[in-house]
């Protein structure tokens, strides 16, 4: 392995909302919260960005576009991410999106925020399934839309399946206006079949509804999985809409660039009369330098999750067999159902951080129907993991 993803970076003083800014976006709730340790101490494993160095080759080229002393507005005037985009596409996914239906967006969540604003009338719904990342109720309540829960069924080993009765009476509902897919689910790390995606698109192709398919993880598969693009299976459907973006993937988050793909014209034409077409000249150069020059990094990536993933799976049964924990099939989150040893109602995140001086996210913070569950994020160095699940394990009462 050509990258030390055993190398401690200190993000401190950098703004990092995972380390400089947790009391403000985790603990936000307990102001007085005391940690058993030095704030400093603290195991962030909640926001999901990555503790690795993002690759060489991102890096270079931002710097070399820096050499470049002038940061004016900037369009994309050529065809070059909009072609590293596509060429990635095609060689991970056997899908090419055409040009003219390619965008960009600060992000997944800000293009979620607009795409709610843009395309659905004030007082009508939204649905997604659930438990649900917490960015797929807040734009639809804060803009005054109605937010429709459709809950996954879980199976009593750690999975989830779609409720196709309760999806389709959602669904059919006359105010129904978006459904926002989250593909791969977080924080499940459930992958869809295509027969489940064929289904849920159909039902919300039938009763007109919009569906905005949101791939952020589908490039954090386990090594040996492949992902399928909704709009590979519906290549001429005029009322999907696909995002996608190198931020996961690369732990780009902070550039705040993302893709949006969208194939309707009726569509297409409200996003153009509305959306800023502005970017970022450092955040370009570096989603196409990963795009371009990133894949042998991102394999590297996949085999260290996967090992972590199964340092974690064997930690847990040893020393927690109450738990419920499957190692998902996308994403670097961990979903581990506690419910053995805490009542449902449990604040988590409170309990872990007084108790372990450990940072994760608990079910409350993904709108619904995930009690008594954390998700925790396990890309960081193994002393990091190490020593963070060794502190849970510790902590929780037997």
């Amino acid at each position: 392995m050509s990258t030390d993803f055993d190398q401690i970076v200190n993000r401190r003083g950098t703004n990092s909302i995972a380390v400089d800014a947790f009391r403000e976006y985790l603990l936000d709730d307990y102001p007085d919260l005391k940690l058993p340790c030095p704030d400093a101490d603290a195991i962030s494993m909640w926001v999901a960005d990555m503790a690795f160095a993002a690759p060489s080759v991102v890096v270079e080229a931002m710097t070399e576009r820096l050499k470049h002393p002038i940061f004016g507005y900037t369009v994309l005037a050529d065809d070059g991410l909009y072609e590293a985009f596509a060429d990635w596409c095609v060689d991970h996914y056997g899908w090419k999106p055409e040009a003219d239906h390619f965008f960009t967006s600060p992000g997944v969540v800000p293009a979620l925020y607009s795409l709610i604003d843009y395309m659905v009338p004030l007082g009508d719904k939204v649905m997604t399934l659930t438990p649900a990342y917490g960015f797929f109720k807040d734009p639809v309540e804060e803009q005054g839309r109605q937010f429709v829960s459709s809950p996954l069924l879980p199976d009593g080993n750690g999975g989830y399946d779609v409720d196709f009765d309760a999806f389709e009476r959602a669904v059919s509902d006359q105010a129904m206006r978006m459904f926002l897919l989250c593909h791969p689910h977080n924080p499940t790390g459930r992958t869809w079949t295509d027969a489940e995606l064929t289904r849920m698109a159909e039902l919300c192709f039938a009763n007109d509804v919009i569906v905005v398919s949101d791939e952020i993880h589908c490039d954090l598969l386990r090594s040996e999985l492949n992902h399928t693009p909704l709009a590979k299976l519906f290549p001429d459907s005029e009322l999907l809409i696909t995002a996608m973006s190198s931020s996961k993937t690369f732990n780009l988050a902070g550039l705040g660039l993302s893709q949006i793909v969208i194939p309707g014209e009726e569509l297409r034409a409200v996003w153009q009369d509305r959306a800023a077409p502005i970017v970022n000249p450092i955040s370009v150069a570096g989603t196409e330098a990963a795009l371009r020059s990133g894949e042998p990094w991102r394999a590297e990536l996949l085999a260290y999750l996967d090992a972590n993933f199964a340092f974690m799976a064997e930690t847990l049964a040893a020393e927690l067999p109450g738990a419920i924990f499957n190692v998902p099939a996308a994403t670097y989150l961990g979903w581990v159902d506690l419910n053995a040893y805490f009542p449902p109602d449990q604040d988590l995140t409170r309990f872990f951080a007084e108790k372990a001086g450990v940072l994760v996210e608990w079910a409350d913070m993904f709108v619904a129907d995930g009690d008594g569950h954390i998700r925790v994020n396990i890309a960081c160095p193994r002393s990091v993991l190490e020593e963070g699940l060794t502190r849970i394990v510790r902590a929780i009462p037997r």
